[in-house]
Formats: C-alpha cells, structure tokens, sequence
C-alpha cells in the first residue's frame, strides 16, 4: 500500500501520481478525511489515558495520607474517565481500520519513468525482436489447438470432461513439452536464484500481502471451508516468505524462484479466447523474484527483464517488449514490461510475461523490512519479479512457429537435451 504518512505530508503530489494511473481520487481524499479524524481521536485518547494515570497516583497519594474520600473521589473520577477513553480507543480503533481498508483498495503510483496513457493502446513497444525475417509458412499458420489434436498431445476436451471449461491436459510429448519448459527456466536461473518450492493454497493475509486482495477477490479461487486460496502466482507466496521479518543489508539483493501451478478463474474475459491454450484457469509457471534496497531496484529490474527475454529468444520465438503505461499498469506494479510472443497460428501477439517493479508497495502490506547497514532503524524494501516461463502460451507459440510441412514439431535446440535428445515432436503417447 502507499505510504500514508507520505499521503499526509504531500496530499497534491500524491493525488497527482495517483491521477497519471486515471482512477477516481475520491477515495484519496476519504482516506485524508478519515486520517484527521483518526489522529484527533487518538490525541484525545491519549490525553484522557494521561489523565486516568495523573488520578491513579493521586488514588495511591491519598491513601498513604489516609484521606479515604478523597481517594475514593479520585478513583470514582478516573473510571468515569476510563470509559470515555475506552470508547474513545474504540472509535479510533474502528477509523484505523478503514483507513487501512481504503489504503488496500489504492494502488502503487507510478514510476516517473513509465510512459503516460489511459490503457493497453497506449503502451510504448520498446523494441520488437526476430520477426522481422521473411513471412512464416503456410505450415506455420495452424493454430496449436489444431497442432496438438493432429499430434494427439492436446486435449482440452477431456480436461474440460474432468474439471470444466478452460482446463487442458497435454498428453504424451506434450506434457514432456511442459516439463521441458519448467526444468530449462528453472535451470537457467539458478545460478543466482534459490529454488523454493512453496505451498499452492495460501491464506488470506498472504494474498493481501500482494495485492490481490481484496481488489482482485472475484479473480481467485477461494477454499472457503478452510478459509485459503489457490495461487493465482507463485509470486503471491514467495513475496510473504520473509513477511514481518526484518533482514540485514548484507542479505539483499534477495533473489528467489519457484515452479508451481497456478490458478485464475478469469472472471473478467468470460467468452475471450476460450480456445486452446490461450487462456486457461490452471497453468505452469516458474516465477522469478527479487527483494532489495531502493537503490539496488532498478539494476534487479533490468535482470530480471534479461532473464526472462534470453529464455524467449533461446527457444526461436519471436518477441517484442512493451513499456506498460500508467493506464494499464497491474494494481501493484510501479513499472511494468511485459514480454510478448508472436504465435504465426493464431496470428496475434501473447503476453507471456510480466517483469515489474512494485517499489514499496507490497513490502508495506507484508511488512518487510531490513536494517540498512550500520543502522538500527529499519526500512522498508522494495519487491520485483517476472515470469522466467509461463508454460501456456509459450508452448503454444512453439508449436506454431516450428510446425513443419509434414505436420510434426522441430524441437528447439536448447530443449533437446531436456527431451532425451528428442529432435521431433510426432504422433504417438511415448514420443
């Protein structure tokens, strides 16, 4: 969440960073409205509590003196006054929390350095790689839901029988597809970053932590018996992993990535892109993810960003990167890039990864902390991270971009050892 105190002190430049992003600022200034109220009830609170102790002493006061009236006077005073404090720390209480409540629903402000806009339309393509060669073949053109049913390793028909629409299973050399995928980008990073592998349902603090609650409740699949939610991201556990600890400078930059599944209900694209892999309620992910210091973010932004895009260019696909605007950037992000796949089957550019820097926004709501060297005061850090590989809609322009004439798969290269030297993606449950 945004810094309230930072809210308090600077209310027009925040409300200006805030306008870039195109939301209603009404709820900015509930917040300041709420935040005075609150402060003077405390002030008052605070003052009566004062009171309360002067007359606990003047109870004791009296009584060594032996004036029994007037220690029963003081003490008949201070319970009077006890209870308007405590109604006072009640009301004041109750304010706090919706000021807290309002601060979850704001989102981050934007980085001065992301470009100005109102949505998707205005985000800045900052460089397009590898498809700028001659047109792709007439054999590249079959979309992968076509691919995978002639190959026999798609079958979203029978994971819609089993769970419901926008549920796949991949069979045979597809799911080896997947597990190809997984263990390259988990290979590749892992000379800098520890494995972890976190649980997939997670409490309703840890999704707070990210903030995909309470914004984004409609979008996440809730276990209400037992009160968890499926991960719509590995990022969402990986960020509350050193929740309300506080680390040494020493420690950071903190690098982590995780391979889990992942889960979305989609709830706001009912009816788009319902076939084949394009968007689908249960995928693959591994998730790259950084703690640092604010001065060590924007070097970890650009890594993570390198990480990501040096997988997508080792598999032959071709990419572009945008520069998300303040009108389309995540709830969470300060600055986002997104990388997109060109898939020649379906004709269209796929998002398959986001790399952003959520400067101190999540660190807040998970209170994350370190101790600048040197120092005993703490601050709070700063949190990034990306998709290194999203398997849907990577294994779906794959199998578009490198379909040959005869209707099997090239294997890229750099996957082969990953598939027992398999050169070919052919029909068949064990191939």
């Amino acid at each position: 969440m945004i810094d309230l105190r930072r809210l308090r002190a600077e209310p027009e430049v925040v409300k200006g960073q805030l306008g870039r992003r195109g939301i209603d600022l009404a709820p900015v200034d509930r917040v300041l409205e709420l935040d005075r109220a609150q402060r003077r009830l405390a002030s008052e609170r605070d003052e009566l509590r004062s009171k309360v102790k002067d007359l606990s002493r003047t109870v004791g006061e009296c009584r060594r003196a032996g004036d029994e009236p007037g220690a029963a006077a003081a003490a008949e005073e201070s319970r009077a006054i006890g209870e308007r404090e405590r109604k006072l720390a009640a009301e004041a209480d109750n304010l706090a929390e919706q000021i807290r409540a309002e601060l979850l629903l704001l989102p981050n402000l934007a980085s001065p350095d992301a470009p100005d806009g109102s949505g998707e339309a205005d985000n800045v393509v900052a460089r397009v790689e590898g498809n700028d060669a001659e047109p792709y073949a007439e054999h590249q053109r079959v979309p992968h839901w076509d691919v995978g049913a002639e190959l026999g390793i798609l079958d979203p028909e029978r994971g819609a029988k089993l769970s419901g629409s926008m549920f796949v299973i991949y069979r045979g050399a597809g799911a080896l597809l997947v597990r190809a995928l997984v263990n390259l980008a988990l290979d590749r990073n892992a000379d800098a970053f520890e494995e972890i592998r976190p649980p997939t349902l997670v409490s309703t603090q840890t999704m707070i932590s990210t903030g995909h609650l309470p914004k984004f409740v409609d979008d996440a699949y809730h276990l209400e018996r037992d009160d968890l939610w499926a991960i719509p991201t590995a990022e969402v556990p990986l960020t509350s992993l050193g929740r309300d600890d506080v680390l040494d400078e020493a420690e950071l930059p903190l690098r982590l990535m995780a391979y889990t599944s992942c889960f979305r209900r989609e709830a706001g694209s009912a009816g788009r892109d319902t076939r084949g892999l394009l968007r689908v309620h249960e995928f693959d992910k591994v998730e790259i993810l950084a703690y640092c210091t604010p001065q060590q973010a924007p070097a970890m932004h650009a890594e993570l960003l390198a990480r990501a895009e040096g997988l997508i260019r080792d598999l032959g696909l071709a990419y572009r990167i945008l520069d998300l605007c303040t009108g389309d950037l995540g709830n969470s992000s300060a600055r986002t890039f997104d990388i997109e796949v060109f898939a020649p089957g379906v004709d269209r550019w796929l998002e398959v990864s986001s790399v952003s820097w959520f400067s101190d926004y999540q660190a807040r709501r998970a209170n994350l902390r370190y101790r600048p060297e040197g120092r005993k005061q703490t601050e709070v850090l700063h949190t990034l991270n990306g998709s290194a590989l999203a398997v849907p809609r990577v294994w779906a322009a794959l199998v578009e971009r490198w379909r040959r004439p005869d209707g099997q798969v090239d294997v890229p290269p750099v996957l082969r050892p990953y598939l027992g030297g398999r050169e070919v993606l052919s029909p068949g449950p064990s191939r």
